[in-house]
């Protein structure tokens, strides 16, 4: 598999009045799938969750999520590098409405599904917060929805922001066979930039990083990818990593998987050829912009 089917620029999956659809078919695989939807100030969205669980997870804005007359308020957050927000979880089988009075961009993490669990909601003040890794390789990960954080039958979602000029998704890892030591599971990768120009020069849009993704000789995968905002890279399997910030921008990251195991669980196994990396963090500190503060903006209220 190349670069060609994997990676996605933002609006070339756009499909149904979302940014972006990637269902399992789409991808190719069994599992994981991903919805961006973009809400106009008063706007509405109805739509049914069919064989997949899915969290609504605010990236920008804020909204209400309905299903079966019961109404969730989500705050929300005024964008993806302003903290961790809350969310709503929606099971199987279900039909869904989102609304947003102010406007809002919603994310559905997703993952086809077993159990139909409730519709509930999820709270900001429960998302375990991480500062992972150490210099260079120093990042932030908002745990919303892990295995040991919040329950779903087989979605595992988290949020990764790197500071600009620092390496994430390393070393280079995988997760795409059963093992003591591995979970197998098919991951989505979802991007956003932010400026770092200091106060006094334009903001100018356009951030850029790198998203790496290798495989081997009985398994081939080769992926060099250069990511913008609303950008999508999958990765059915291989090593992934690294995942690069340019100099001038903050990156933020949303990575969705899920797989066919029974027991839900995040297991993974570094490249030995990288792994040894790990042990240079215990004499580095955590990058001094961590955790990252947000930007100055107005309330999404």
């Amino acid at each position: 598999m190349t670069d060609a089917q994997l990676h996605l620029p933002a609006g070339s999956a756009a499909r149904d009045g979302f940014d972006l659809v990637v269902t399992p078919e789409r991808a190719g695989w069994g599992f994981s799938s991903l919805r961006v939807l973009t809400l106009e100030p008063g706007g509405e969205h109805t739509f049914g969750t069919g064989e997949d669980e899915l969290l609504v997870l605010p990236l920008s804005g804020a909204a209400s999520v309905e299903v079966d007359g019961e109404v969730h308020e989500l705050t929300g957050r005024a964008g993806p590098f302003d903290g961790v927000s809350d969310f709503a979880y929606v099971g199987r089988d279900s039909e869904l409405t989102v609304r947003s009075a102010a406007g809002a961009v919603l994310s559905f993490p997703g993952a086809r599904a077993r159990r139909r669990l409730p519709f509930r909601y999820g709270p900001a003040s429960g998302v375990p917060v991480e500062l992972r890794g150490a210099g260079a390789c120093s990042r932030q990960v908002h745990n919303f929805a892990t295995p040991q954080a919040f329950e779903t039958d087989k979605l595992i979602a988290c949020e990764v922001i790197t500071p600009a000029g620092n390496w994430s998704s390393y070393p280079p890892h995988r997760h795409d066979r059963t093992s003591e030591a591995e979970s197998e599971l098919e991951e989505v990768y979802y991007y956003a930039f932010r400026s770092r120009a200091p106060e006094g020069v334009p903001a100018v849009p356009g951030g850029v990083g790198y998203q790496r993704v290798y495989g081997e000789a009985e398994r081939p995968i080769d992926v060099l990818a250069e990511v913008r905002s609303g950008d999508v890279v999958l990765i059915p399997h291989g090593w992934h990593g690294p995942s690069i910030a340019s100099p001038s921008h903050d990156m933020y990251y949303l990575n969705v998987m899920a797989g066919p195991e029974d027991e839900r669980a995040w297991k993974i196994c570094d490249d030995p050829a990288h792994g040894w990396v790990r042990s240079t963090w215990e004499d580095q500190q955590v990058d001094p912009r961590l955790p990252l503060r947000p930007a100055p903006s107005p309330s999404n209220s």
